[in-house]
């Protein structure tokens, strides 16, 4: 019998995926450590996907299949996290002492969710975290480069506990970096690893999921103006990405999103103090370094953890 205490939920938001989600199917059903339950939210597709999750749904009684309609084109941002919800309300999550949202396009390692779960055994004060993603580049695997400070948005794997205690995803662009920034105000730990036992392959790069990856880079620009990310910061961030494909014009297109929105006035994220802790993390970050601001902070904020914080 498997241990109650290692108990997850996952919660996969999809729609026509049927050309990669197989093997994320696969994936999972051979891990070292299944989930418990398994709630995969089908947001309206249009092609295979309906079918291929009938039939893994009815070969394994803990997969359950929630099917929403066709809203006419795929939704990204605030629109996940609808469908993301949509499958956390048919459960009940406190009965999971972890659960992890999953995107349909990941080809995990077999030990991927035993080993997240053995550091957080290991550390009580890590709420959210994840591997690092690798894409196929000209037939090798090519990391996507993200920060060791954050879980990345296609595999979050959180402890319940803080998950609650942060409130949950925001139903907003950049939703997938609030939520750690929030973690880490809290006294909570947010981090990804790199390593073989955590590094999984994803078979669609960041923002290449619309139609262009132009359009994936300005919706990130947006975010981060929304998310009230400090403008000198975000300038930095523009070059960092402008030396990966495509090159230059991905951190551009970044800077069009970020300077449309403030030019439109566009609203920010309303939690005041979130939005000060942010920038006074990126401030810092800019004088120390990424690792040294997020060891810092950490440390600084170790006194405030509450594990068993009421909401």
């Amino acid at each position: 019998m498997s241990d109650p205490s290692r108990a997850y939920l996952l919660i996969s938001p999809c729609r026509d995926e049927a050309a990669h989600m197989r093997r994320t199917l696969d994936s999972v059903l051979a891990q070292s450590l299944r989930p418990a339950k398994w709630v995969i939210v089908d947001d309206g597709s249009t092609d295979e996907t309906p079918q291929i999750l009938a039939d893994y749904a009815a070969a394994h009684p803990w997969i359950e299949i929630v099917a929403k309609p066709d809203r006419g084109q795929r939704a990204v941002g605030p629109g996940v996290i609808e469908a993301f919800y949509a499958g956390l309300d048919r459960v009940e999550p406190g009965a999971f002492p972890y659960l992890c949202k999953l995107d349909l396009d990941l080809d995990l390692p077999p030990r991927y969710f035993e080993t997240l779960i053995e550091r957080m055994e290991a550390e009580p004060r890590i709420g959210t975290c994840s591997g690092k993603p690798y894409i196929r580049r000209g037939g090798a695997l090519v990391s996507e480069r993200r920060g060791d400070e954050m879980s990345v948005g296609m595999t979050k794997f959180y402890r319940s506990a803080c998950f609650r205690q942060i409130g949950g995803f925001v139903r907003a662009v950049m939703w997938d970096a609030i939520d750690c920034h929030k973690a880490r105000e809290l006294g909570w730990i947010a981090v990804s690893w790199d390593h073989p036992d955590l590094n999984f392959e994803h078979l669609r790069p960041m923002g290449s999921s619309q139609s262009s990856i132009y359009a994936g880079r300005r919706r990130h620009g947006f975010g981060q103006y929304y998310m009230g990310s400090d403008p000198l910061y975000f300038a930095a961030t523009c070059v960092f990405r402008g030396l990966e494909p495509p090159y230059l014009l991905g951190g551009l297109a970044m800077m069009q999103g970020y300077l449309g929105a403030w030019l439109g006035g566009a609203p920010r994220h309303p939690d005041a103090e979130l939005v000060a802790f942010i920038r006074a993390y990126q401030r810092r970050a800019l004088r120390v370094g990424r690792a040294r601001a997020v060891a810092g902070i950490e440390a600084e904020r170790a006194a405030i953890f509450d594990p068993d914080r009421a909401v």
